[in-house]
């Protein structure tokens, strides 16, 4: 069979791609890498990418779309989790806090011991988690 090599790009609907990508840059640190907008009438991508990330983040904007809120327990996406590292937990925590997002305190992930995570919410209540493998002694 053949291999899979890698992912590429991970894309999320959203509802507004001019609110939801400054959220992105400003409260996660992507930044622009470039943009497909065709008018109000088409579909319009904003391509982000992270320091030290592989993948690219779309965020895809469909014209007359349902604007229903988010739900992970509809099939389909659950949650998109980012790797941090263990030490910058509580600075996370800080600058969530900082952008008025609300999010949980870190706590042990309780499916894979030794690790923590934060999980908070997108401006379209897109599930989002900061995960961490516990600090090394």
């Amino acid at each position: 069979m053949p291999a899979l090599i890698g992912v590429h790009h991970v894309a999320l609907t959203v509802t507004d791609v001019d609110r939801s990508a400054p959220w992105y840059e400003r409260v996660l640190g992507f930044t622009t890498i470039g943009r497909v907008d065709e008018g109000e009438h088409a579909v319009r991508k904003v391509f982000l990418r992270g320091d030290g990330l592989a993948l690219v983040l779309t965020l895809v904007q469909h014209p007359n779309a349902e604007r229903a809120e988010f739900d992970e327990s509809r099939p389909g996406l659950d949650h998109l989790t980012f790797e941090v590292a263990a030490e910058s937990l509580e600075e996370w925590a800080s600058r969530l806090s900082e952008f008025g997002v609300t999010f949980s305190p870190v706590t042990e992930e309780l499916t894979a011991p030794g690790t923590q995570v934060i999980a908070l919410r997108d401006p379209d209540g897109i599930q989002l988690v900061l995960w961490a493998q516990a600090k090394k002694d």
